[in-house]
């Protein structure tokens, strides 16, 4: 059974992207694997590779702890076919859902828990993807 702040962080998630596919998948403690399918990583990456899912775990202690790390698919490429910059390493596992994948290190060492939300961490997140590190 989801914590009632975790289930609210996953349902500001369903409401923002309300037009894809969010997956949750209980942990066992109060937390869950998440995964929001499909969404758009930018023009950095290549049109094959660029509509990807992205996974994350809200863990029990949320708002108190960080959404960390993020995962994408694992074939991601960028366009000018350079290596991923510091913060995106893999292939590896993102062990909620059993996906192949790019993990992607923003980590929010000072953060606020009233204020910084599971979906304010995904968008920002989403937004250093963009950039094309």
């Amino acid at each position: 059974m989801l914590t009632p702040s975790v289930a609210q962080g996953i349902g500001e998630i369903r409401r923002q992207y309300h037009m894809c596919t969010v997956l949750c998948k209980e942990d066992g403690q109060g937390g869950a694997y998440v995964v929001v399918d499909a969404v758009d990583l930018g023009d950095a990456y290549t049109p094959e590779t660029r509509q990807s899912w992205i996974g994350f775990h809200v863990g029990f202690q949320y708002p108190f702890s960080d959404i960390y790390p993020h995962f994408v698919r694992f074939d991601l490429q960028r366009v000018d076919k350079r290596p991923f910059g510091t913060g995106m390493s893999g292939p590896m596992q993102f062990v909620g859902f059993g996906r192949d994948a790019v993990q992607l290190s923003r980590r929010s060492n000072h953060r606020d828990p009233t204020t910084e939300t599971a979906l304010l961490k995904l968008l920002k997140v989403l937004d250093w993807v963009r950039a094309g590190p």
